[in-house]
């Protein structure tokens, strides 16, 4: 009778771990985002949105004045990016991004005048 119970409660313990790490380590999948999509969720952070060329306009006239973070995996950054440019990798899965939101908001503080780099 221990025997059984023991083994039950084996068999739980694994497939409960088995679900939470399926659970937390699945891959995000998001819905394309519409242009419209991205202007209102610049607005409601209180963002300015600017083009490409505006962007490098910038960064050559002063490229020390911005705050560029690219966001890819470490591997990835280290192929190319913009000189520069911080890395903080975010895996994509929710659980990852959700995680990581808050160590973000603080590396990039009150100030509105930087910008992510997503590839």
């Amino acid at each position: 009778m221990q025997n059984k119970k023991t083994i039950l409660v084996a068999l739980a313990a694994v497939m409960l771990t088995t679900g939470t790490l399926w659970f937390t380590n699945r891959a995000a999948t998001p819905r394309e985002a519409t242009w419209d999509d991205v202007l209102a969720e610049a607005t409601s952070g209180g963002y300015k949105i600017i083009t490409t060329e505006e962007l490098a306009a910038r960064y050559e006239k002063n490229p020390g004045d911005l705050l560029l973070v690219d966001t890819r995996q470490e591997w990835e950054y280290r192929t190319g990016h913009l000189k520069g440019a911080i890395n903080f990798p975010m895996e994509p899965t929710w659980w990852s991004r959700w995680r990581k939101g808050g160590p973000l908001e603080t590396l990039l503080g009150p100030d509105k005048n930087c910008f992510i780099v997503f590839y």
